[in-house]
């Protein structure tokens, strides 16, 4: 299981998956998600969400950062940081947990919104007996 990143990171990622909501292609929603995912090599990839007139090809801030970090030749995901405009914060929806998985099946998701509340559970915890790469084996 990965550790907790330190404090500092975390106030990294958070700081990155804020930036990143601001570069969200949402013209439909305006519902502007930021995300930011530590790597195992300790690299910070960004990604925000992309929408699309048709609706179904539309990718959430998460899934693009962790494509991002994939496309760089990053396949070990420790930590997630989902920003959402909001009062409350979002956890990440079932699409994005699986994506995580993939990557980081005990990763560490923290939620963050405009509110001071948020949330901090390993993916395990929100994905509960995912079906996954060991699956396959």
């Amino acid at each position: 299981m990965p550790s907790t990143p330190p404090t500092s990171t975390l106030r990294d990622l958070e700081t990155a998956a804020r930036a990143a909501a601001q570069t969200a292609y949402a013209p439909y929603s305006q519902f502007r998600v930021g995300a930011a995912v530590l790597t195992s090599s300790g690299k910070i990839f960004r990604g925000c969400n992309v929408e699309n007139a048709s609706y179904g090809l539309c990718n959430c801030a998460e899934r693009t950062a962790i494509f991002t970090a994939a496309a760089e030749g990053e396949r070990e995901i420790d930590a997630v940081v989902v920003y959402t405009p909001t009062a409350t914060p979002t956890s990440p929806c079932g699409a994005c947990r699986q994506v995580i998985n993939e990557f980081g099946p005990d990763a560490f998701v923290v939620s963050i919104c405009d509110g001071s509340e948020r949330i901090e559970k390993r993916l395990s915890a929100l994905l509960p007996d995912a079906f996954g790469p060991k699956n396959l084996a």
